[in-house]
């Protein structure tokens, strides 16, 4: 009989926001060794034209779907909750099926969710594995959410770091994240683990600039194009793209392609009603179908980053850019995964955050040097082969393993402890 596994997210299946695909890929290719249960919310599709069930195998996984309310999340108050609600939703669910023995796989989005998930596990006697996509309450300090040394800083502080000395493993997304994680538990602290995230090389790939179909919509194939491309949220660095775009604004050569929503997206907007660049075009996010065309609408991505996000959040398009034989341009601290690994491969450019006159600098220099630009893509390329989906799951089998081989053994022993007695 297969171990029983539990996936416990907000976001799962059909929603294919950056965690809600994350986290399908990895259910569903665990699913072949494990006996995977899902349970999540409902995500944005609820709130679609289909109505989805509250159960349903697919691909070999049960999903059970947790109600919650589904307030505005760009709004504070309103996102908090729909998280407190939904953890709520799925703690409960928790307590019906996970049972002794069990594994359970939780991921940080939304902060409130591990430490319910924590405390089915706890009375069921299962055992826990917290997925950091987002490391707390740091998140909330960078973003200005949360003054550090307030007593709601102590406290948040005081309450993951507990939660991470006394889950079973734990998994980052990150070399920079690790640290991050191994200062605030201790150099004693051990079960903390690297799984990064992946690129789909399979169907994202290279294509020629002059068959793009997103740069002949937009009229782009005669320009320098520089795209940003993902959540536009409060830890991304979008107004020094726009102070670069308005100095630029004169260079009819350049031009920036923005695409996806977030809690920004509408300063972003604000901001370009009254300075009216036309250098600047703002898109919708693409679907995933579209994800080919739309990663290869550009000469140069740009992923942007507020100070202080190093350990804190890993950008998975990162991969998925590298993927696209894109070079990058990394707006981040110097030691955070994502500069650690443009500068690594030589695949881009690292530009320190809201330093507008460096990225300035970098753009003129991405441009006037095609050569070097088309060797850095063809690295991002041959570096995102090395990112599988496949390293990836049998990394997670092999942690998932191990804490399945402690459980027997723990359980062996108790038998024998008992027996002896």
């Amino acid at each position: 009989m297969k171990p029983r596994l539990h996936v416990l997210s907000e976001l799962y299946y059909p929603d294919d926001s950056a965690t809600g695909y994350i986290l399908t890929r990895i259910a569903e290719g665990l699913a072949l060794s494990y006996d995977v249960h899902v349970l999540s919310g409902y995500g944005t599709a609820r709130t679609g034209a289909v109505q989805l069930p509250a159960r349903e195998r697919r691909n070999g996984v049960l999903i059970d779907r947790c109600s919650s309310t589904l307030f505005n999340k760009n709004v504070v108050v309103l996102r908090t909750l729909n998280l407190l609600t939904i953890s709520l939703s799925i703690f409960w669910q928790s307590i019906r099926t996970v049972r002794h023995g069990d594994v359970v796989l939780v991921v940080t989005n939304p902060p409130s969710l591990p430490f319910a998930a924590f405390l089915a596990v706890r009375l069921r006697r299962a055992r826990c594995v917290l997925l950091i996509h987002d490391v707390y309450p740091e998140v909330l300090f960078a973003t200005g959410l949360l003054r550090p040394g307030s007593w709601m800083a102590a406290i948040l502080g005081w309450l993951n770091k507990r939660l991470c000395r006394r889950v079973e493993r734990i998994v980052v997304l990150g070399r920079d994240m690790k640290r991050l994680i191994d200062r605030k538990l201790g150099a004693n602290v051990g079960g903390t683990t690297i799984i990064t995230n992946w690129a789909d090389a399979d169907v994202i790939s290279p294509t020629p600039r002059n068959a793009n179909r997103l740069l002949e919509k937009t009229s782009l194939q005669e320009k320098f194009v520089v795209q940003y491309s993902g959540n536009m949220g409060r830890t991304h660095g979008l107004e020094v793209i726009l102070d670069v775009a308005a100095r630029l604004e004169e260079e009819p050569l350049f031009h920036f392609l923005l695409i996806g929503s977030g809690a920004k997206l509408k300063g972003v907007e604000a901001s370009l009603s009254v300075s009216r660049l036309n250098n600047v075009t703002i898109l919708p996010p693409q679907s995933r179908e579209e994800l080919v065309d739309t990663l290869n609408a550009c000469d140069v991505a740009i992923i942007s980053f507020i100070p202080g996000i190093a350990g804190i959040s890993v950008p998975s398009r990162m991969y998925n850019v590298m993927a696209a034989g894109k070079p990058i341009i990394a707006v981040a601290d110097d030691d955070s995964e994502l500069g650690i690994v443009v500068r690594e491969e030589k695949i881009g450019w690292v530009v320190p955050p809201n330093d507008t006159m460096a990225l300035l600098a970098t753009i003129r220099n991405a441009q006037a040097k095609s050569k070097e630009l088309n060797e850095m893509g063809r690295r991002a390329r041959a570096v995102a082969l090395k990112y599988s989906l496949e390293r990836v799951l049998r990394s997670y089998q092999e942690l998932l393993e191990s804490l399945v081989n402690d459980g027997l053994a723990s359980r062996q022993t108790d038998v024998g402890q008992m027996d002896h007695v």
